[in-house]
């Protein structure tokens, strides 16, 4: 798969999620319906693509059990669009008390290549089934790009200190992969909605055909009840690129910003 700028802006929102092995999740969601969430992407002082994030209505059930339904898109914006046209749907469809993923679907148009998935999660027996076959997975927890996100926004990381490095597994690419996050400790980051307080975390990341060796991410997430991503920035292979949470609506808490 070619991995655009917009892939690499939802995989940025999938780092925060290396708990979910490690530390208990609380009950009460820090989500609820008709939450938005709109992320813009940068490259240099370029604005190249955007992505929105929905928790939206559901009645369908999986084993009799209600779901929460939720929906990442993705877009290049400006001349990117020109160069290289990206239309990016990723779905998730979770459990509204363990917030572990049923069924994640995704569709993908990247200039000329495109992709379609649909992805069923069997967390009991530890299995994926998949478009292209029946995968395992070493624990009975395996998230998709999208659930894995909002599980960790449920994490109690009351026990968290810096340094702490934690892994979770998700599929993606028909392979369950292992991904790994060290906690920086807190800062204040100012936002497109204010200045606030964050949680610092270092993602590991493969060198490649975006990273280049021995380049650092960073991401940082709201301290408090909310736990949403409002900022990532990394090295690439040419210059750098930087995620920034362009708008907020229909959280469940408002948003704590210092004065």
């Amino acid at each position: 798969m070619k991995k655009s700028f917009v892939f690499t802006l939802i995989a940025f929102l999938a780092c925060f999620n290396a708990f979910s092995q490690s530390l208990p999740y609380i009950k009460s969601s820090s989500f609820e319906t008709g939450e938005t969430l709109v992320y813009k992407l940068k490259y240099g002082f370029i604005t190249a693509a955007e992505a929105t994030l929905q928790v939206l209505d559901s009645d369908i059930k999986y084993n009799g059990k209600p779901t929460y339904h939720l929906l990442a898109q993705g877009k290049t914006n400006g001349t990117f669009d020109i160069f290289f046209k990206v239309r990016n749907k990723y779905e998730s469809f979770i459990d509204k008390t363990t917030y572990t993923p049923y069924f994640y679907a995704e569709d993908i148009k990247e200039d000329n290549y495109t992709r379609t998935d649909k992805v069923r999660f069997y967390q009991s027996e530890k299995k994926i089934v998949g478009s292209k076959g029946t995968y395992t997975s070493p624990v009975a927890q395996t998230f998709d790009l999208v659930s894995a996100y909002y599980f960790a926004r449920n994490l109690d990381l009351s026990s968290v200190r810096i340094g702490d490095k934690l892994t979770l597994r998700y599929f993606l690419k028909d392979e369950v992969t292992p991904l790994t996050i060290e906690y920086m400790g807190k800062e204040v980051v100012k936002t497109s909605q204010g200045r606030v307080n964050c949680l610092k975390f270092s993602p590991s990341i493969s060198p490649g055909r975006i990273f280049k060796k021995n380049s650092r991410l960073y991401l940082w997430i709201t301290d408090d009840e909310n736990r949403i991503p409002v900022k990532a920035q990394g090295d690439v292979i040419v210059g750098s690129i930087t995620m920034e949470l362009a708008s907020v609506s229909g959280l469940k808490e408002p948003l704590k910003i210092i004065k």
